[in-house]
């Protein structure tokens, strides 16, 4: 007998029909004499949903109220998971968020979970029960439902995973595992069978959707096993675990990209200790993530040109910034919205020569420019215009043999 967790993603319980259909695996699971404490997600659509409803009412709904609504979409999942095991006679039961409860402190719509009251499930499994848990939410000391942001659902997984003291966390989707790439877009993508933390923290901070990257981060610091499976199918899944399953032999395990992403130019910035500073100090205060960072300085040292990138969906917020501070000095500001950024991931790069080489030759080839360049241990990202990405991506998947 193990302790699982099992998290399910919305589209594995995105209808009435797939719900049952988890409830079959979650049976077979409790036949053989597991303990289990499944997490779910909103249905498909359903948080979406849930967040036009607010904006109908306000552009700025109050951030409170916007958790207590956001969060209803796993607690109907809960609700029904749980009555779909009861019909197969197996004894469920679901778990508000406030009822065990989940701890959580932060802001609003960005909370973090810090502990979670186990006594009361424990006892729960070891009555034979399975305790079903909403994902992405928890209760702040003040009493207040909190949500941990888009995505969370993996997060609460990783931490309840960590808290109960599990053997095991599997994460259900609507893919086999990991892939070298997106297959829905590149359809010679291949499964990745096992992976390195590192690797799987990288490619899910570059765009690859399978996992949330600071549920793979808990999971690291932890070293919580995860497995990547599909609600769909009965083939083995992908295994993500530490040091021991990095395979130094393969240059590049993965080709992630995203095509969310904005590029700004401050032109003529003067170049003295503290710019840096002040340029990205009001970005900060506005959660404005910053990516990539270039810097260009000028012949006679007196200016500089600032390059750096960030969610497209903060370019109007970060131009505002720069046209209203006065402890800014540039010239002029550039933008370009229609970028997308393309990384390869692989801890062997670390003892390969010529993988920096060996993608920008690739690119070069296919007449592809690169517009900004940054690198890591076993990461390498370049932006390049958003049109370019998927021959981009084909190209690097073909050039470091991941077909």
């Amino acid at each position: 007998m193990v302790k699982k967790v099992l998290k399910f993603g919305g589209t594995s319980v995105g209808s009435i029909e797939r719900i049952q259909h988890v409830a079959k695996i979650i049976e077979k699971e409790h036949k053989n004499g597991n303990q289990l404490i499944v997490v779910v997600s909103a249905m498909s659509g359903k948080t979406n949903e849930l967040l036009n409803l607010s904006k109908n009412i306000s552009d700025s709904f109050d951030k409170r109220e916007l958790d207590v609504l956001l969060s209803s979409g796993e607690q109907v999942t809960s609700a029904l998971l749980a009555g779909a095991l009861i019909n197969l006679k197996i004894e469920a039961k679901s778990y508000l968020n406030w009822q065990i409860p989940i701890l959580t402190e932060g802001e609003n719509t960005n909370a973090r979970i810090v502990n979670i009251h186990t006594d009361k499930i424990n006892k729960f499994l070891e009555k034979k029960g399975v305790a079903i848990i909403p994902g992405f939410q928890g209760i702040s000391k003040n009493g207040n439902i909190t949500t941990i942001g888009r995505g969370g659902s993996d997060a609460s997984a990783v931490a309840i995973a960590k808290i109960f003291n599990t053997d095991f966390c599997e994460i259900y989707t609507d893919v086999d595992g990991v892939f070298s790439t997106d297959p829905n877009k590149i359809p010679i993508a291949k499964k990745i069978e096992k992976i390195s933390y590192d690797e799987m923290l990288e490619l899910s901070s570059l765009g690859a959707k399978v996992m949330q990257s600071s549920a793979v981060q808990t999971a690291m610091i932890y070293n919580i096993p995860l497995e990547v499976k599909s609600t769909f199918t009965d083939r083995d899944g992908t295994k993500i675990f530490g040091q021991e399953s990095i395979d130094y032999t393969k240059s590049v395990t993965g080709v992630a990209y995203s095509k969310d992403d904005a590029k700004i130019t401050l032109i003529g910035v003067e170049d003295k200790p503290g710019v840096a500073a002040n340029i990205f100090e009001p970005l900060n205060k506005s959660q404005i993530n910053v990516d990539m960072v270039i810097q260009n300085i000028s012949s006679d040292k007196r200016t500089t040109d600032v390059t750096f990138t960030i969610k497209r969906d903060d370019l109007q917020k970060t131009k505002e910034i720069f046209e209203k501070n006065d402890n800014i000095n540039f010239e002029k500001i550039t933008y370009n919205d229609k970028v997308a950024k393309l990384s390869i991931v692989g801890a062997g790069m670390v003892t390969t020569p010529g993988v920096t080489y060996k993608m920008f030759r690739a690119l070069a080839d296919e007449k592809i420019n690169i517009l900004a360049i940054s690198t890591s241990e076993i990461k390498l990202s370049v932006i390049i215009d958003e049109e370019n990405i998927l021959n981009a991506v084909k190209k690097l998947h073909t050039v470091f043999d991941l077909d």
